[in-house]
């Protein structure tokens, strides 16, 4: 495994205002906090500890793996939390840093932003010292774990309002040379699918920021529906697995090889998202995981307010495999439906 080239972020930041009785450098496994000042009607001296785990021994690549980004998204977390279990036992060449709820009070809480601030972790980097419970969290992300990573994977899933197939999304890493290295990651891993993501130009992103600081990041949606799929967890659990041995992080942990390599499939662009146009109940046409074409009927939205007029029919823009589903029916305008994925190949 190469070192994490030695990129500087876009412009010196603050020092967080977030502590931790966590010694990054020491040897060993430590657990502990991350403690989050929150002063508040309750608590004026108050703040919100966050768990955290780490594991150190010798040289070798660190890696950073979260879930909880968003805190109705539970197959990553309860993986991270069965691979605390093994932590303490396992030999390693580096250090392994693991925190299963980045968002802790919105994990708490089983929604996706937090109940404190209403703040959507994955939508608030580079982050803010000064700011937002929410965005004091991206900005100790951004400044203090990010720079440490040579290798980031941040565990997600639909959460309460999508069912997403068992997918890992990636994007090769600005730099040509880590190609390869990058690749033989995601084939480790071998979810059932790996997708390219197009996000339509949104940055504020977990990962556009690990991006920013040169570090390889991967990340994956396995489940949904605020539910713990049986399936996405034993996904996330063998895939990490293979993904740290091929780190070169752990030594004895050899796991089997998956029984099929990973499909590759890519968003491509607008054409692959079913939007709401207005508010209604929306009838789909359509299950998770089918083959669907450009014109097909996707669905009728009703009116509520005028049961008696002909619902609105909705068709998909383009062709591809539905691995992204609405479970909630009633839509308002903007809301998405449906994500759509094509057959694909490493560009």
């Amino acid at each position: 495994m190469h070192a994490r080239p030695s990129t500087p972020t876009s412009k010196p930041s603050q020092k967080s205002l977030i502590s931790t009785d966590i010694d990054y450098d020491r040897e060993g496994f430590q657990t502990g906090t991350l403690r989050i000042p929150y002063s508040h009607d309750r608590s004026a001296y108050g703040h919100i500890p966050t768990p955290i785990a780490v594991l150190k021994h010798g040289d070798g690549p660190t890696v950073l793996l979260t879930g909880g980004n968003h805190g109705d998204e539970y197959e990553g977390p309860v993986a991270l939390m069965k691979l605390l279990q093994r932590m303490p036992s396992m030999r390693i060449d580096g250090r392994l840093i693991v925190i299963p709820a980045l968002n802790f009070p919105a994990f708490l809480n089983g929604s996706r932003t937090s109940p404190i601030d209403r703040g959507n972790l994955n939508r608030m980097f580079p982050g803010d010292r000064n700011g937002s419970l929410t965005a004091m969290i991206a900005h100790y992300v951004d400044t203090e774990l990010f720079p440490r990573a040579d290798i980031v994977f941040d565990l997600h899933a639909g959460g309460a309002s999508f069912d997403h197939m068992p997918t890992l999304l990636a994007a090769l890493p600005g730099n040509a040379e880590r190609h390869a290295e990058y690749i033989r990651l995601v084939d480790a891993f071998a979810a059932p699918h790996t997708m390219i993501m197009d996000l339509l130009g949104e940055d504020r992103t977990y990962g556009a920021a690990a991006e920013r600081h040169g570090t390889l990041f991967l990340c994956g949606e396995f489940g949904g529906g605020a539910a713990c799929n049986v399936d996405g967890v034993k996904i996330v659990e063998d895939g990490l697995r293979r993904f740290l041995h091929a780190t070169g992080l752990t030594r004895d942990d050899r796991p089997e090889a998956a029984a099929r390599p990973t499909a590759l499939i890519r968003v491509d662009g607008a054409r692959h998202y079913l939007f709401a146009p207005r508010h209604g109940v929306f009838e789909p046409c359509f299950r998770r995981g089918d083959t669907v074409a450009a014109g097909q009927l996707a669905g009728r939205l009703f009116d509520p307010h005028a049961p008696w007029e002909a619902p609105r029919e909705l068709h998909f823009a383009g062709d591809g495999m539905v691995v992204c589903a609405r479970t909630f029916a009633r839509v308002e305008p903007g809301d998405c439906i449906a994500l759509l994925a094509a057959d694909a190949r490493w560009q």
